[in-house]
């Protein structure tokens, strides 16, 4: 069994891939149009003027996958009450990652040594996901 983070981008999922392929190194496994699918949607759930948005993604980032797509399109996404965290495989690389995803969001705790880490920080990135990136993780 596996968990993996599907998120919903409301309308910036292309964008979203974008920056995360620059950031992280996402790759993309993945990637249907709205305009692709073989069905059409439900009575009432049809998004006009979406047919180049993303229906669904699947981006590999490190040995995890996460999901992803533009929703309804409002551009009213929220990712409230969630956080991804990313495991980077020294300080040094925390750091890169940290940045990184860190262009155009907003720092929450800056990275520092942690008792539980030898780096630590939390990020919202500039579509509103919170990012915990860490390294060096102590056994508590």
């Amino acid at each position: 069994m596996h968990i993996q983070p599907y998120l919903n981008f409301d309308g910036r999922c292309e964008e979203a891939i974008e920056f995360y392929k620059r950031a992280i190194g996402a790759t993309v496994l993945f990637m249907m149009r709205m305009k692709d699918s073989p069905e059409k949607p439900p009575k009432g759930m049809e998004v006009p003027g979406s047919d180049n948005k993303i229906m669904h993604a699947s981006l590999r980032i490190g040995d995890s996958v996460m999901n992803a797509s533009d929703g309804r399109c409002t551009g009213s996404g929220k990712f409230d009450g969630i956080s991804l965290s990313l495991n980077a495989g020294n300080d040094a690389e925390a750091a890169r990652l940290f940045k990184a995803l860190g262009d155009g969001g907003q720092i929450q705790m800056p990275m520092s040594k942690t008792f539980f880490a030898s780096s630590f920080g939390m990020v919202t990135d500039r579509f509103g996901v919170m990012w915990m990136v860490i390294a060096g993780q102590q056994a508590v």
